[in-house]
């Protein structure tokens, strides 16, 4: 039985693991649909009144504006009013919803300080914000596995180079790494955010697979591949990759989650996403201007999804790497 067809046996095994991929699809499966056009498509577009509270809070509002609507109309005093026509207006207004209350009281986690809904905002923030930790996650995987397979493989002055570039990267703090390489692009945008994190983000990938390989080629199988005349390349990616591929996937699982947290603080710092898209970390962005009004709900809604996101994430990725070791269960 093969090293991935147990593994799946011991997945199936793992209520929480199940419970957490079950998450994590939907998440995927609402990200898809959002690239399709199949939900969120306008979520550009101002549907509801400045900063309109959610749908549960415009109902108190609605509420208490009928009642003194009905106050006002209770009022009378035997004589002729000198503001009847104003107060006709006032009591009209107040008892009939406008348009714009029509659609402030439609938005479920209300709106934004352009009206827009903060509902469409949030999924559509998680298409951009699993588009970044994915490719982001396959650009460094796939960086740290090519270095650390010709480290490991090859030893000696390309060992020696790749550890060099490994010390470069790594003696400068993350944060003020990511921010430099961001300051160098310039431009914001999705590309821009996967490429910062991508390109800085590979180094705990090389080490693991470097070792790895340091372990692997002077075993058997691959000294067995060398004699029969296989080639460097045959050995590095068809030997011994496939044997230390539950190394990269795990991994390549745990730097999607670390990617879309990155991601967030980008974009909250102002190195993120552009104006024009939204992303969990932009609706963040708007945050502290709109507690100082009271302004609770977009923060929520973004704070809560990225909360699920992440949580069934790392849930999944422990899961997966407890299913791939049996020496951890």
């Amino acid at each position: 039985m093969s090293l991935w067809h147990l593994a799946w046996r011991r997945l199936l095994r793992d209520p929480v693991g199940i419970a957490s991929a079950a998450v994590v699809l939907a998440f995927i499966v609402l990200a898809a649909a959002s690239a399709a056009g199949w939900v969120a498509r306008d979520w550009a577009n101002e549907l509801g009144v400045s900063y309109a509270p959610p749908r549960f809070l415009g109902t108190v509002v609605e509420q208490q504006a009928a009642q003194v609507a009905k106050a006002l109309a209770q009022e009378d005093y035997g004589i002729e009013d000198p503001i009847g026509p104003e107060l006709a207006e006032i009591r009209q207004s107040l008892t009939e919803l406008s348009q714009d209350e029509a659609k402030q009281a439609s938005l479920v986690l209300g709106a934004d300080k352009w009206g827009r809904d903060v509902l469409k905002k949030a999924i559509k923030g998680t298409e951009t914000s699993l588009v970044v930790g994915f490719a982001a996650a396959a650009l460094a995987t796939l960086l740290g596995t090519l270095f650390g397979a010709f480290a490991g493989f090859y030893g000696r002055w390309v060992d020696d180079f790749f550890n060099w570039l490994y010390s470069v990267f790594t003696s400068i703090p993350y944060l003020l790494l990511v921010l430099a390489v961001a300051a160098v692009l310039g431009q914001k945008g999705v590309l821009t955010v996967i490429l910062i994190l991508g390109l800085t983000g590979w180094t705990g990938i090389f080490r693991l697979v470097r070792a790895e390989y340091l372990k692997h080629r002077v075993r058997e199988y691959v000294l067995a591949a060398d004699a029969v005349g296989a080639s460097a390349a045959r050995r590095m990616f068809a030997h011994i990759l496939p044997n230390v591929s539950h190394v990269v996937l795990v991994q390549l699982s745990l730097h999607v989650v670390l990617f879309i947290k990155s991601e967030v603080i980008l974009s909250f710092l102002g190195f993120g996403v552009g104006v024009d898209t939204v992303s969990w970390g932009s609706m963040l962005a708007e945050a502290p201007s709109e507690l100082i009004l009271g302004m609770w709900w977009q923060i929520a809604a973004a704070t809560a999804a990225m909360a699920l996101a992440v949580t069934a994430f790392s849930l999944f990725t422990d899961a997966v790497r407890d299913a791939l070791d049996p020496r951890l269960q």
